[in-house]
């Protein structure tokens, strides 16, 4: 063997195993990232989860808001990434407990009955105005001592909370979508998905409360979502006895 076959041949080795080492750093960074989702998601491989859906209450059908429904594709998405497996079935159905499977809920206590649940039992800081008569405060959040208005079109709220009850047998968490009109859901679903690794280092496993404010939905559809405030520890307090006031603050 001549010193260019000799080249030749150990430059090819040298070739395989280079590519050898980069597919094999790229498959475990890949399923390091994954682990790392599934994880915070509390969805590994083969799990069954439940996407909660509610109804439009607009609609006198039982019939769902098609900003929803875009949610509700988004999030199936993203559990299919997880190697996971969904159950569709609607609020006025659902007859499981707390932590069984990871559970998605999307709507507002209007329009959600599994919603208003979860907000009554684990997060009673956080009022909302369910009345369907106009008035400046329709469709309002109260947190703590903050009323947070609607502004149709301009200035939107929804509450982005992923909640756990701490105990080992019930590791599933929650994830809530609950939002003053529905696109603000679709926001907040896509928000999650776009910023799971940043929350995941963040709060790890834990429970978070975020209020989200999506801005002129009606030039920028669910594109654009600004962090208003971390609401967690008003969120889980009892209800403050004084009137909330109404919140102008920038996030």
């Amino acid at each position: 063997m001549n010193d260019d076959v000799r080249n030749i041949v150990l430059g090819v080795i040298a070739a395989g195993l280079s590519a050898s080492l980069g597919w094999f750093v790229r498959t475990y960074l890949w399923k390091r990232k994954l682990r790392r989702k599934q994880t915070f998601f509390g969805l590994p491989d083969n799990s069954e989860s439940l996407l909660v859906v509610n109804r439009d209450p607009s609609s006198a059908d039982l019939a769902v808001h098609r900003f929803d429904v875009f949610a509700l594709l988004e999030l199936s998405a993203l559990i299919k990434d997880c190697g996971a497996h969904v159950q569709m079935i609607t609020q006025e159905a659902v007859r499981q407990g707390f932590g069984e499977r990871t559970e998605f809920c999307v709507g507002g206590p209007g329009s959600n009955r599994r919603m208003a649940a979860h907000i009554a039992a684990m997060l009673p800081g956080i009022r909302f105005n369910t009345d369907p008569e106009p008035g400046p405060d329709r469709a309002a959040f109260e947190i703590g001592s903050e009323r947070y208005r609607l502004e149709p079109g301009v200035s939107e709220h929804v509450i982005l909370a992923r909640i756990t009850t701490g105990q080992p047998d019930q590791a599933r968490p929650v994830f809530l979508f609950c939002g003053q009109r529905a696109i603000t859901n679709q926001a907040a679903t896509r928000y999650l998905a776009r910023n799971h690794e940043r929350l995941h280092r963040k709060y790890g496993t834990g429970t978070f409360v975020l209020l989200l404010k999506v801005v002129n939905s009606q030039a920028y559809g669910a594109d654009v979502v600004e962090l208003v405030a971390d609401v967690t520890r008003a969120a889980q307090s009892p209800p403050p006895s004084t009137p909330a006031q109404i919140s102008h603050r920038a996030p």
